[in-house]
Parts: C-alpha cells; structure tokens; sequence
C-alpha cells in the first residue's frame, strides 16, 4: 500500500509568456490590479521573472515571466481543466510540472514531485521529463537534480508497484 504525502498550498502559481524585453509594462500592468507581496515588487520581478502578488481573498498568486522554449512549450501542452460548471483554466501536463518543480528543487518542490510520480505512476512520459529537464539543470549548473529525480522515480515506482 502507498502512503502518499501531499501538501495542500493556498496559492496559483501562472505563466504569463512575456518573452524577453519588454517585461516591465507586462509587471506595471498586474501590479495595477493586484497588491504586491515584496517591497520593491518591480525590481525583484525583473530580477526573479516572478510577480508575486495577493488577490483581494488574501490568496498568493505567483505569475512567472515566462519566455523559454520550455515555457512556451508548456503553455502550448497545457489542457483546459474544469474546476466548477463554467469555470475552466488551463492546467500543465504532469510531466511539464514535474520538470518546473524539479528544477525549482525546493523541498516542497520536491514533496510535489514525489506526489505527481506516486499519482501518475505507469503514465508519465519520463523521456520528454528528461529531455525538457536535463539542458536545464545543466544551464542551471545543478547536474544532482537529474540524481535525485532518479532516485525518486524509483521510490515512487516501489511505493505503487504493491497497489
């Protein structure tokens, strides 16, 4: 028997593809219509590619100043999920979040992996998670990335081998 441990976060996470250059309009404008969560909102966004802002809810959004092949790549995968009658938003493929959260490699990132590899078990695509995620731990200069998801894809495969 599996024992999955997942984490429920109060927050969305989006992708804004912005491309290179002209950022700082696309963060004045969101910064219009939300709070800012950092002091001095634009500079880190354009220093992190990432607006965190908070909805009037109190709710966390992170908007990610996409503009990579992988970004765009992700968004054009992404399929529509209907969270409520009527109310549909685009979601990434499990394998584009397994290559985003790896790569971020925070723990919690981490717990999320293990998560979406337990969840997904036998339907992963593992060789376009490793083609997307491989020049991007290189770029990032983090090859022990690439190790640890081995290692937890195949603590992942064990824990669902017996289900």
């Amino acid at each position: 028997m599996a024992i999955l441990q997942s984490r429920e976060t109060i927050d969305v996470d989006v992708t804004l593809l912005t491309g290179f250059g002209n950022e700082e309009s696309f963060i004045r404008e969101i910064l219009s219509w939300y709070e800012p969560r950092v002091p001095d909102a634009v500079g880190f966004a354009l220093r992190n590619r990432v607006v965190l802002v908070q909805a009037p809810s109190g709710v966390g959004i992170d908007i990610a100043l996409g503009g990579l092949p992988f970004e765009e790549a992700t968004v054009e995968r992404s399929t529509l999920y209907e969270f409520a009658p009527g109310t549909s938003l685009r979601t990434a493929s499990a394998e584009d979040l397994i290559v985003m959260k790896a790569f971020a490699s925070r723990a919690k990132d981490w717990v999320d992996v293990e998560g979406i590899a337990i969840r997904q078990a036998g339907k992963l695509d593992w060789v376009y998670v490793l083609g997307h995620l491989t020049p991007l731990a290189e770029l990032k200069g983090e090859p022990e990335i690439l190790d640890r998801l081995a290692a937890m894809r195949i603590n992942a495969e064990e824990k669902t081998a017996g289900l």
